[in-house]
């Protein structure tokens, strides 16, 4: 079979086909069937087999489902399928996200864990309130800007790259204010998955293949991922009997038996053995942040994402400003609008880096500016429909923070409570090491900081504003967002991949609710990326583990070099998730109130990205 293309974005329906590979492996069939049934008997012990296909007004196909009750959209099947039980049995939108978010940590621990930390948006429907929970890593106390100045490789790789963990706060945080179930319940089915052993998928199979060398140095790594001294192959069984431990622990005893307690204690030494400087005073110190959420009102709809230190609010919200502006209604169609995206992509990522953690810089100036669509004007009259630049165009100072990895799940509830969340240990396989006496591993999130020693190779000087400094959070790319259109839920979106998860979402929130694409084509459509220097567009040219082919069309190549693009192919991105709310289908929407506030209840789409072999769950 000829390689074809998957819609692209911007489309136009005559200048790209889909193609669907009518083959997949066979060993992940079995894997699936394997791990589903798992699942009907282990997950809280309340699901039977016939409740996974039985749950009402529910219709699934390949990669989607739709309900008119709730939703979960993870990128691993078994996790959705665990946060829509706990949703089943009641749970809030923040209860299922307890959940999935430990169930990601057990079977895709490349990408997030426990050791790690990132962002949680929530909006509830009775009241519209929005709210920002920052469980970002921050640097320990005993951190300084100049503290790999000897050597570079320590900001990377091994404990002296960790900051302080803290999904577990965020998670507990967020479940105060908001959860229903009882704490101990939520650990359960993670805790079974790691201990009675789980299947390795094939995107966790290829990330150990290629991370091969990581593993077989780091004694606990190695323990887990290659207990036969090889890495596990797809389909073979992993066990982590130390993590399931740390899990009962803080299943029981709560957030204090990480951060005050014996689970906390015994991290410490292996990190302070490996020559880290986390401390329990660091431990015991941590501070979620809960804010209200950044506010965006652009192209019809309102977007609430995360504040600073994470960039992707604030970076969506100067993209689409600049492409809101054309006076042409279809400015962001087609190839040209392919063009124009890519040119606001560039003007952004040169403007973003001036962001930090605003507990320790002024970054007013550049907060306001990103948001205002006045200053997207001024951005968009620097844009050309017939050709692109140099680098040196967009005015770059400061070089860019290559941040990686993460895993995003989005939820909604029975109640159109909506959850948006991102979670990382930032490199693959975190700092590439394992605490043997927690099972945890450690992230390193210390390389998203900028030193004043590091001479990147754009040669462009570290920024400032991103410097060490002790209880300091670095710079993020991560962008959980909640869509909302006349007060009414309309979708909740969010994407991993580091730098290139600004890109994907902004690509994804156009394809469907600019563009019109349906969800699953808005998620599989081929995307394009840019980081401004080196001054190339990357462009998805990737088979997926599901069999698909995805490229951009030679129409686009085409278009795109005319204009002075520099084009270069890439088997990667970024990975979405992606759930939307219908209200105008034929069946009646549901109508509910909440102290005099009416909230309409319509149909829930969920996709999960292919590309991550993610599939969504709904009850």
């Amino acid at each position: 079979m000829g390689k074809q293309s998957l819609e692209t974005p911007f489309l136009n329906p005559a200048e790209d086909t889909k193609t669907r590979s009518k083959w997949r492996p066979t060993i992940w069939f079995f894997i699936s069937l394997i791990s589903i049934t798992f699942l009907c008997y282990t997950v809280g012990g309340k699901l039977s087999p016939l409740s996974l296909n039985g749950w009402k007004e529910e219709t699934q196909s390949d990669g989607i489902v739709e309900s008119l009750e709730a939703v979960v959209a993870a990128d691993d099947a078994r996790c959705s399928e665990i946060g829509a039980s706990v949703l089943k049995d009641g749970g809030h939108a923040v209860d299922a996200a307890v959940a999935v978010a430990l169930c990601g940590g057990v079977v895709n621990p490349m990408a997030s864990g426990i050791g790690g930390g990132g962002f949680m948006v929530v909006r509830s429907a009775d009241t519209s309130q929005t709210q920002a929970f920052d469980f970002r890593e921050t640097a320990p106390a005993a951190a300084s800007q100049n503290m790999y100045q000897n050597n570079l490789d320590e900001k990377y790789n091994g404990a002296l790259a960790m900051g302080v963990p803290g999904e577990i706060a965020g998670l507990y945080e967020a479940w105060l204010k908001y959860g229903r179930r009882p704490w101990k319940e939520l650990f359960q089915p993670a805790i079974r998955l790691v201990k009675d052993g789980f299947l390795v998928a094939p995107y966790l199979a290829n990330s150990l293949s290629g991370n091969a060398d990581t593993i077989m140095k780091d004694p606990g790594l190695r323990h887990v991922y290659a207990p036969n001294g090889k890495v596990l192959q797809a389909g073979e069984t992993c066990y982590n009997h130390q993590l399931g431990l740390s899990l009962e622990a803080i299943a029981e005893g709560g957030p204090e038996a990480l951060y005050n307690g014996a689970i906390g204690e015994k991290l410490i030494s292996d990190v302070q053995s490996g020559g880290g400087i986390l401390t329990m005073d660091d431990m015991r110190n941590y501070k979620v942040k809960v804010t209200d959420a950044v506010e965006v009102n652009t192209m019809g709809f309102t977007i609430l994402g995360m504040p600073p230190p994470s960039s992707g609010t604030l970076g969506l919200a100067m993209v689409l400003n600049i492409l809101n502006g054309y006076e042409d209604t279809n400015g962001a169609k087609g190839a040209l609008g392919l063009h124009r995206f890519i040119e606001a992509l560039k003007h952004m990522f040169s403007y973003r880096i001036n962001l930090g953690d605003p507990d320790f810089v002024d970054i007013s100036k550049t907060t306001s500016d990103m948001l205002s669509p006045s200053f997207a004007d001024k951005i968009r009259k620097r844009i050309f429909d017939n050709t692109t630049f140099p680098s040196e165009y967009y005015l770059p100072r400061w070089s860019q923070i290559q941040d990686h990895g993460t895993s995003h799940f989005c939820i909604v509830d029975a109640d159109r409570n909506a959850l948006s969340m991102t979670t990382t240990v930032n490199y693959p396989f975190g700092g590439g090491v394992l605490s043997q006496a927690t099972g945890i591993l450690l992230n390193n999130e210390m390389a998203d900081f900028s030193v004043p020693t590091e001479v990147s190779p754009d040669s462009l000087p570290p920024s400032p504003t991103n410097f060490i400094r002790p209880n300091k959070r670095p710079l993020s790319s991560m962008t959980p967002i909640i869509i909302v259109k006349d007060d009414q839920l309309a979708g909740v979106l969010g994407g991993s991949g580091g730098l290139y998860i600004i890109p994907a979402v902004i690509q994804v929130f156009l394809n469907h609710f600019v563009l019109g694409m349906e969800p699953l084509d808005a998620i599989q459509s081929p995307r394009v990326y840019h980081k401004l220097m080196p001054n190339v567009v990357y462009y998805e040219n990737w088979t997926m583990i599901d069999g698909d082919h995805i490229e951009l069309s030679n129409y686009r190549k085409k278009f795109l070099k005319e204009r002075g693009h520099q084009l270069e192919s890439k088997a990667g991105g970024g990975v979405s998730q992606l759930i939307i709310q219908t209200l105008n289908k034929p069946i009646e929407n549901r109508k509910m109130s909440y102290n005099h506030k009416q909230v309409l209840k319509g149909m829930l789409t969920a996709v999960s990205d292919p590309r991550k072999d993610g599939k969504p769950a709904a009850c």
